[in-house]
C-alpha cells in the first residue's frame, strides 16, 4: 500500500471538506435507540469537534429516531457555512429498536422532510440512500425506483447530493446511471477489507468512500498486531486503525464516533499520525 498524506480535504460534492470528521451515531441512546444518557454532553461533543476544525458531520433522522438530528440542530444551529452535514434515507425504526427498510416514495419523501425539518436546513447536503436488502451487508437488489425519487426530490432543491451506503459495485454502477454518486458509505476496516478494489475504483473517480465500523473484526493476533504497533507509536489502537485508513487512500473520509470529549480528543490526533513504511507493512499483513 503507499502511503497518502494522512491530513487534508477532500471534495464531497462540491463542498470541500476535512478527512477526518464526526459520525453522530453514538450521541443517541443504547442501540442507536431513544435520547443519550448525557444530552449536555453530547451537545459538548459536537461543538468542540466543529471548533477543532471538524467540518463533516454524518447522521440519519433514523437514529433515535430523531434524536441525533435534534441535538446537532440544538448543538450548532445557525450552522457556519463550511459545515456539510450528509444524512441517510431508507431505513426506519419500530418500537422495539428494529431496523426496518423504507423504500416507498412515501417513506423517502417523508425522511427527507424530516431531515429538513429536524436539522432545521432549506435543503440538505448530501443524503445517502441505505441499502436494506441485509442489514448486515451489502446485498443484491435493485435501487432504481428509490434513487428516481430522490433524484426527483433533488430536482425540487431538497437535496444537493446522493450518495449510498451498504452498496454493492454493481449497484453503484447502476445508480450512476440514474444520479451522480458523490460518495459510498460500507463496512471496512483494516481487518475487513473486502471493498478494497472498490475503494481504488471509486478514488479514480473522485468519488468519496466514507468506512463504517473502523474498527472491529479483529483476531486476538490481529489485535496484537495493532497494539504493538500503537506501543512503538505512543498512540492508541484506535488512532492507528484510523491513521491507517487515512494512508489508505486519499478519496477516504472518516467519521469516527463518540459521545465522549475525551475520546473525540483521541480520534482527532489520529489525523496527526503519519505511520512509517514498517508499520504499514505489519498492519497491511493483518488479513493476509
Amino acid at each position: 500500500m503507499s502511503s497518502v498524506a494522512t491530513s487534508g480535504t477532500f471534495m464531497l460534492g462540491d463542498r470541500t471538506v476535512r478527512r477526518l470528521g464526526y459520525g453522530a451515531m453514538q450521541l443517541a441512546g443504547k442501540g442507536v435507540f431513544g435520547p443519550p444518557r448525557d444530552r449536555a454532553e453530547a451537545i459538548a461533543v459536537l461543538r468542540e469537534a466543529v471548533e477543532n476544525g471538524v467540518n463533516h458531520i454524518d447522521t440519519s433522522d433514523f437514529y433515535g429516531p430523531h434524536v441525533t438530528n435534534e441535538i446537532i440542530r440544538e448543538a450548532l444551529h445557525p450552522y457556519g457555512s463550511d459545515l456539510v452535514i450528509v444524512t441517510k434515507v431508507g431505513a426506519s425504526r419500530g418500537m422495539d429498536a428494529s431496523w426496518k427498510p423504507a423504500f416507498s416514495r412515501a417513506q423517502l419523501t417523508e425522511a427527507v422532510h424530516d431531515n429538513l425539518r429536524n436539522l432545521r436546513l432549506d435543503v440538505l447536503d448530501v443524503v445517502n440512500l441505505r441499502a436494506m436488502f441485509d442489514v448486515h451487508g451489502p446485498a443484491e437488489g435493485s435501487l432504481d425506483e428509490p434513487l428516481e425519487v430522490l433524484e426527483g426530490l433533488k430536482q425540487q432543491g431538497m437535496i444537493r447530493h446522493i450518495g449510498l451506503s451498504n452498496v454493492t459495485a454493481k449497484q453503484i454502477e447502476n445508480a450512476g446511471e440514474i444520479t451522480d454518486i458523490v460518495c459510498v458509505q460500507n463496512q471496512y476496516n483494516l481487518a475487513h477489507r473486502h471493498d478494497d478494489p472498490l475503494i481504488d475504483m471509486l478514488a479514480s473517480r473522485g468519488i468519496a468512500y466514507v468506512p463504517f465500523f473502523p474498527l472491529g473484526g479483529f483476531s486476538a493476533l490481529q489485535s496484537s498486531t495493532l497494539s504493538n504497533v500503537a506501543a512503538r507509536l505512543d498512540a492508541t489502537p484506535m488512532q492507528v486503525a484510523l491513521a491507517w485508513l487515512l494512508q489508505r487512500s486519499s478519496n477516504i473520509l472518516l467519521i469516527p464516533g463518540t459521545s465522549s470529549r475525551g475520546h473525540l480528543r483521541e480520534n482527532l490526533a489520529a489525523a496527526t499520525i503519519v505511520l512509517p513504511q514498517e508499520a504499514l507493512s505489519e498492519l497491511d499483513n493483518v488479513v493476509a
